[in-house]
């Protein structure tokens, strides 16, 4: 146990060290490309007018705005791109048992990554149109850039560790919850059979994945889904429209209308209170 623990703490340092070369690697490539188009000869820069001391004094530290303007859609569309990969962890249910470790704010990598977000969501301008300085483009340029390299880091970590984080107990735990998803989700099963598993699915992660309120109302939207798909489709039709006749009833005479078929009782749906027993169907009430 000692020697694996050296091993790992030796490869999260790795981790780490290699994490920082790629930023700086990246942040040397933006300056380089900076540099590279700050020196490049504009065409046609013999026609242009010379710059004044009033236009020079309104120019400076600002960059032109549909140049800026383009910049800025351009960093938006990363920006949300990474969000959309990371939302596609957190809000998936199944995922999250595949993956544990996106959801641990305790692993380093997922805590870098957790960082950068914020610092990339805290420096975002509102809109494409805003005014920024050289430095806040630049300021935000770079963190949108450390938000995807932290969140490709730190994708791969939890694509390798998986589950190896947790006893073998736990492990059987996220086993159970998974196949009881897979019932949850079915529209084979009983609408009784699919709420169980889901409530055996909440108790079963219960301690060892912490799901956001986002996550659990995706999943009950699932569940739901089912349930009503699940339902609808088990009502014959025969039940829906009874036919009912009387061996007495005399044949409707010609031009008369013939008499309407009682209606079929609503079908029993599954109880929603916290009170029922899950599974237990609730019928109406007859009136004498």
């Amino acid at each position: 146990m000692g020697v694996m623990g050296g091993v790992g703490s030796a490869w999260e340092r790795g981790a780490r060290r290699r994490h920082k070369r790629r930023l700086e690697v990246l942040h040397a490539k933006a300056e380089l490309k900076a540099a590279q188009a700050g020196a490049r000869p504009v065409a046609g820069a013999e026609s242009l007018p010379p710059i004044t001391t009033a236009t020079a004094a309104a120019s400076n530290g600002r960059t032109a705005p549909s140049t800026q303007g383009t910049q800025l859609e351009r960093l938006f569309a990363s920006h949300d791109a990474v969000t959309a990969r990371w939302l596609d962890y957190e809000l998936d249910v199944a995922k999250l048992i595949a993956f544990p470790a996106m959801s641990d704010g305790r692993q380093p990598l997922t805590a870098a990554f957790l960082r950068a977000k914020r610092v990339a969501d805290g420096l975002r301008p509102a809109s494409a149109k805003a005014r920024l300085s050289k430095d806040q483009l630049t300021e935000y340029r770079n963190a949108v850039a450390d938000y995807e390299v932290a969140f490709d880091v730190a994708e791969r970590d939890a694509r390798r560790l998986k589950d190896s984080s947790f006893t073998t107990v736990e492990r059987k735990r996220l086993d159970t919850a998974k196949q009881l998803l897979t019932i949850a989700i079915d529209e084979a099963a009983t609408p009784a059979e699919r709420q169980v598993a889901y409530r055996r699915v909440r108790e079963e992660l219960d301690g060892l994945i912490s799901l956001s309120d986002e996550a659990i109302e995706v999943l009950e939207a699932k569940v739901s889904l089912e349930l009503t798909t699940g339902a609808s489709a088990q009502v014959p039709p025969e039940a829906q429209t009874p036919q009912t006749t009387t061996p007495d009833a005399a044949p409707p005479r010609d031009g008369a209308t013939p008499p309407r078929p009682p209606q079929a009782a609503p079908w029993p749906v599954p109880a929603r209170s916290t009170d029922t027993a899950p599974g237990r169907v609730v019928r109406p009430k007859s009136h004498p």
